[in-house]
């Protein structure tokens, strides 16, 4: 079986595209996966991704767009699910200081933040709640880490029927092999893998939109 049998099978012949309102998430950019101090802190791609979505978010709060941050932490471990990661187990609770949002993306008085249990933002959580009163259609996922986190966001926005863009440099992984794998393995079948340049220019293109019918 040679490489293009996805494609040959149809797989990602049909784009998501974006709808009329779009709401951004934002996945576990919080300290411990962004200072280096800690052990799952600091890793590349990540770090590029903090700063693209930065950039993203700027314009999106300036446009009044819909933002979701989370972070994850817990009690103690007996509240945990059984994670196979020890740095989790260790510095993961509400006291630590790693479970901290990272200033450079988050806006205490303008973002619905929640703290997430589980790998998707959507879980057990009031963002699609959130989404659905602000009339979201479109959700656009930032965050780390690509092969966790973000999969699952991403298939959990695709499984509430919203249109879904994961912009390739907004996520961030350890390792850039899973990064790249799972983003082509979502955009065969739930999302369309884009840009910080293209969500841009989706932000953009939606904020004339609504000027020109308040004309």
């Amino acid at each position: 079986m040679g490489t293009d049998d996805y494609k040959n099978r149809s797989y990602g012949e049909i784009p998501v595209g974006t709808g009329f309102k779009p709401g951004i998430v934002v996945v576990d950019f919080q300290k411990g996966f962004t200072e280096a101090q800690y052990p799952l802190g600091g890793a590349p791609l990540v770090m590029r991704a903090l700063e693209n979505t930065a950039k993203l978010l700027k314009v999106a709060r300036a446009y009044g767009v819909p933002v979701a941050n989370c972070n994850t932490a817990y009690m103690n471990e007996r509240e945990m699910p059984y994670w196979k990661i020890t740095a989790v187990r260790k510095t993961f609770l509400h006291d630590h200081p790693s479970v901290a949002f990272d200033d450079r993306i988050y806006d205490r008085t303008y973002d619905l933040t929640v703290c997430k249990k589980a790998p998707s933002i959507f879980f057990n959580t009031d963002v699609n709640d959130y989404f659905t009163k602000e009339r979201v259609d479109t959700v656009i996922v930032t965050g780390c880490n690509t092969s966790g986190c973000i999969r699952a966001t991403s298939i959990d926005a695709f499984s509430h029927r919203y249109r879904t863009l994961v912009p390739e440099d907004c996520v961030g992984d350890i390792e850039e092999q899973p990064h790249h794998d799972n983003l082509r393995d979502l955009g065969r079948r739930y999302v369309d893998v884009v840009d910080l340049k293209t969500a841009l220019n989706f932000l953009e293109t939606w904020h004339a939109s609504r000027k020109d019918h308040a004309a």
